[in-house]
């Protein structure tokens, strides 16, 4: 690595050097998009269905579920969070919706309401953000650690939706026209431009929220929360606040996602949503956050959720037995921390390696200007 010498009045002053990045370390900046690239060529090759139109539509439909959650997740992680409950409330804002829309019995004044459709979806993305209101409340006020407080809101909204249900499905949620609560199914089984309802949502969650984190200074207070909290709050950080609002934010994209699906299925179950959580932090981890905090981008987030559903489909396209996918699924996780953690001690090694190369400068400028 070439340096070169100025000449400026006073001791000679040697260049700061510039560092190179190889293939090697660029390929593994962007290995969420290469894995997701590897996956449809290798896929290609196996099934010719699989690169069809109407194929990469569907999957894309059912990309757009993890993909939602994964952008609500995103916002957790870089602070240095995590969310577990985010698959029980995709159930509980399904059975919610689907009382509402079969009935809603006022005991109090001898009647049941049925409310529009708006109504139906307004309360259920309230609900989801009150499940995330009471993570954040636990979290940022009583100082539970986020593992055990988003672990037993998982457990308190799946009972709640059992509850509810009574443990029973809600079948035919279509509405009825003479009840005014009809067009429920547009947001899992309308085209609009023959494109899926679902698809057009994740687009404008992953909008909005990449607005919001570059566009806006609370996504600047979300980076620096995550980065080091300590020194956020000593530069005037509400972190608090941004912490509240991530859990809250993450609970209104669980509970889109539980909408979507009771929609395309017609029909609500509260155990929808299982496991949920650990697809959409896959998703997340893939596409580059870091679990430690302050690092994670939307783009990322929304290519790890690509990889994580084209490999499930495609391991269904090529016959894979269901449990093999789930061993596959972790072993593609494992190899992103791996990845990860790899690029972490190459960039602290660059670091290192430079900071010696200035401490050299430094001590050679001085040596000269002795003379």
């Amino acid at each position: 690595m070439a340096t070169t010498t100025t000449q400026t009045g006073g001791p000679t002053r040697l260049a700061v050097p510039q560092t190179k990045r190889g293939i090697g370390e660029f390929l593994l900046d962007q290995r969420a998009f290469v894995a997701l690239i590897v996956l449809i060529i290798v896929f290609s090759l196996l099934s010719d269905a699989f690169l069809t139109p109407t194929n990469l539509i569907t999957m894309t439909k059912h990309v757009a579920y993890n993909a939602i959650l994964a952008l609500g997740m995103l916002l957790v992680i870089v602070t240095g969070g995590i969310d577990l409950s985010i698959g029980s409330i995709v159930g509980l804002s399904g059975i919610v919706s689907g009382v509402l829309l079969q009935g809603w019995e006022l005991s109090i004044f001898d009647t049941t309401a049925y409310p529009a459709v708006w109504v139906v979806i307004i309360v259920a993305l309230a609900v989801g953000g009150l499940v995330g209101s009471l993570n954040g409340l636990l979290i940022t006020r009583f100082n539970v650690a986020p593992f055990i407080a988003t672990l037993g809101t998982l457990y308190i909204a799946r009972g709640a939706a059992l509850l509810i249900s009574n443990g029973s499905t809600f079948p035919r949620l279509q509405g009825d026209p003479e009840l005014g609560n009809t067009g429920f199914s547009f947001l899992g089984v309308a085209r609009p431009l023959g494109i899926p309802t679902a698809i057009w949502i994740m687009v404008i969650f992953a909008v909005a929220i990449w607005v919001l984190v570059t566009r806006t200074p609370f996504g600047r207070h979300l980076y620096a929360t995550g980065g080091n909290e300590r020194a956020a709050q000593l530069a005037g950080v509400p972190v608090r606040s941004v912490k509240m609002r991530v859990y809250i934010i993450s609970g209104v994209c669980a509970a889109m996602a539980g909408l979507i699906i009771a929609s395309e299925l017609t029909s609500a179950a509260p155990q929808t949503g299982n496991t949920f959580e650990l697809n959409a932090i896959a998703a997340v981890v893939i596409g580059g956050a870091s679990l430690a905090g302050g690092r994670g981008t939307v783009k990322g987030a929304l290519i790890g959720a690509f990889v994580i559903g084209f490999l499930s489909d495609g391991l269904v396209m090529v016959g894979v037995s269901t449990f093999w996918q789930t061993v596959i699924k972790g072993l593609v996780i494992v190899l992103a921390v791996m990845l990860d953690q790899g690029q972490q001690r190459l960039k602290n090694a660059r670091a290192a390696a430079v900071a010696a190369q200035s401490v050299k400068r430094d001590l050679a400028a001085a040596h000269t200007g002795t003379r």
